[in-house]
């Protein structure tokens, strides 16, 4: 091959590469910017360490003939591709919404499955940026089987390599069930939504009016649906919390999280708990001080925060270790469980058990929620998820009693019973079938009816009751508590028992899988 031809050729590819980097044109990446939205590649730059993204497949185009007499645009409408994050491998797809919408055509889904098989053979997470129109109607069947590839993909890779979806415009229909089935789901507020029908599917079909927002907005998805689990307020601030999210993460399941090293090294000891939690089992107080004192650097990412209040879940670090954190929130409905908790703390325990990260409990729970809402909602399945995933976890379980926890709650969070490896308490802990009143007017109904005066002596058999029942050296001297600790020493604990169960190895009985009641 001559010089010339083999300048010709560079000049051809520098062209082509050019082009592919164009995705609809400058027309339609101009009307992208005017919605206050980047474009695929941009938000791929504040994904990836600087000059560590690489393109695949940005020469694929479409097969259908749906842009008779123009150029078919060169990658479709997605990119795709892997680079680096803080150093380590991450592979992402990013959909092109100046190309045909962003919508989802044969030649796209091919793309989109190729990433994350790739993801799969190496070993490393998939970030998915999610800003499509949907299924390419013109292309019939065909995007229909792209999306169902897609949604396989999805399913083997579960508890596999970590995936994160990130809602950056429209994810309707079809399209919002890939984000579902990963493991977390970002969205920046005023520009991504998602809905199975959208507002007018809703009114020609039972006449109800609601905006786009109302329907599959940040607040609808945030606060009310349990869906997403972050909520940003820009694209930037987006792809930065995307990045520390993965700091907490393994690449796949079968590593264990990176060690960080401390920023802010801090005793083992810390009295600031102790004016923390009151030693009246109905004053309220907010878990979030507990965590922050306990963890590394104040570091707690707070995970579905704006959901199901009374429980919190997030990752933190002791001693540089990633560790997923359980809490009951006393602020808001006492902490008490319900429907929307325990579905929110039960999966996210069983992606903590997925991927090799510590479980620590730190427990305060008057109880279930009662009610006929949540009776004939299902508490009864829901409650038993969280059962459920404590009980299938294999990876280090310590749980911390800080307060309380009354009837079949404490057996929930993570008790020794259901094969907790190290279960400490506060010596203002109480552990008992019910709160003391209640109690006491049940066991001794018949004698306080009958005293001369019944409220000194139910005063005085509560406070009896109290002595002889609500303690925590009772569970401890049956073994269900393996210590009872003061509560400037809990970090110090946590830290010590971790290191001791580092090389922890539980196994399950043979089984295809369980049948969790979903």
């Amino acid at each position: 091959m001559t010089e010339p031809n083999n300048k010709k050729l560079l000049k051809e590819l520098d062209k082509f590469r050019s082009q592919s980097k164009l995705g609809g044109g400058k027309h339609r990446i101009e009307q992208q910017h005017s919605k206050g939205k980047l474009t695929a590649r941009e938000r791929m730059s504040l994904l990836f360490d600087e000059g560590s993204f690489r393109e695949i497949d940005s020469f694929m185009t479409s097969h259908s003939d749906e842009r008779k007499g123009e150029a078919k645009p060169l990658g479709d409408a997605v990119v795709t591709g892997y680079g680096n994050v803080y150093g380590r491998l991450i592979f992402a797809f990013s959909q092109d919404f100046t190309v045909m919408g962003g919508s989802v055509s044969d030649t796209v889904g091919k793309k989109i499955c190729k990433i994350i098989d790739l993801a799969m053979k190496t070993g490393a997470p998939i970030v998915g940026l999610n800003d499509s129109g949907g299924a390419r109607i013109q292309e019939g069947v065909l995007s229909l089987a792209a999306y169902g590839e897609i949604f396989f993909r999805n399913t083997q890779a579960s508890g596999v390599i970590p995936q994160i979806s990130v809602i950056l415009g429209p994810s309707a229909g079809g399209a919002v069930y890939s984000p579902g089935i990963t493991d977390f789901i970002f969205m920046v507020r005023n520009v991504a939504q998602m809905y199975i029908t959208g507002p007018d599917v809703i009114k020609a079909v039972i006449g109800e009016e609601v905006t786009h927002e109302e329907l599959g907005g940040t607040l609808a998805h945030n606060t009310k649906s349990g869906v997403s689990h972050f909520v940003l307020e820009t694209e930037e601030e987006c792809f930065s919390e995307v990045r520390r999210l993965l700091t907490f993460l393994p690449s796949n399941n079968m590593e264990d999280p990176v060690i960080a090293e401390l920023f802010e090294p801090k005793s083992p000891t810390n009295p600031n708990l102790l004016n923390i939690v009151p030693n009246e089992s109905s004053k309220t107080y907010d878990i979030h001080d507990v965590l922050l004192n306990i963890i590394d650097d104040q570091d707690f990412m707070e995970i579905q925060k704006d959901y199901a209040l009374n429980i919190v879940i997030g990752f933190g670090r002791l001693a540089g270790r990633s560790v997923g954190f359980v809490a009951n929130q006393p602020n808001h409905l006492a902490g008490v469980l319900d429907i929307n908790a325990s579905v929110k703390a039960a999966r996210f325990i069983r992606f903590c058990d997925a991927f090799n990260l510590p479980i620590i409990t730190f427990i305060d729970v008057p109880g279930f929620l009662p009610g006929t809402d949540q009776e004939y909602g299902g508490i009864i399945r829901h409650g038993a998820k969280l059962i459920y995933a404590y009980a299938e976890a294999t990876v280090p379980k310590i749980s911390v009693l800080l307060r309380k926890a009354y009837g079949g709650a404490y057996i929930v969070m993570s008790s020794k019973h259901l094969r907790g490896d190290i279960n400490l308490s506060w010596p203002s802990a109480e552990i008992a079938v019910m709160g003391p009143d209640s109690a006491v007017n049940v066991i001794y109904k018949e004698k306080i009816s009958n005293a001369k005066n019944p409220e000194e002596t139910r005063a005085k058999l509560i406070q009896t009751y109290k002595d002889t029942h609500y303690n925590p050296y009772v569970a401890a001297g049956h073994g269900f508590l393996d210590n009872v600790i003061n509560p400037d020493e809990t970090r110090e604990y946590l830290i010590n028992s971790l290191d001791m169960l580092q090389n922890k190895r539980s196994t399950m009985p043979p089984k295809k899988h369980g049948n969790i009641p979903l």
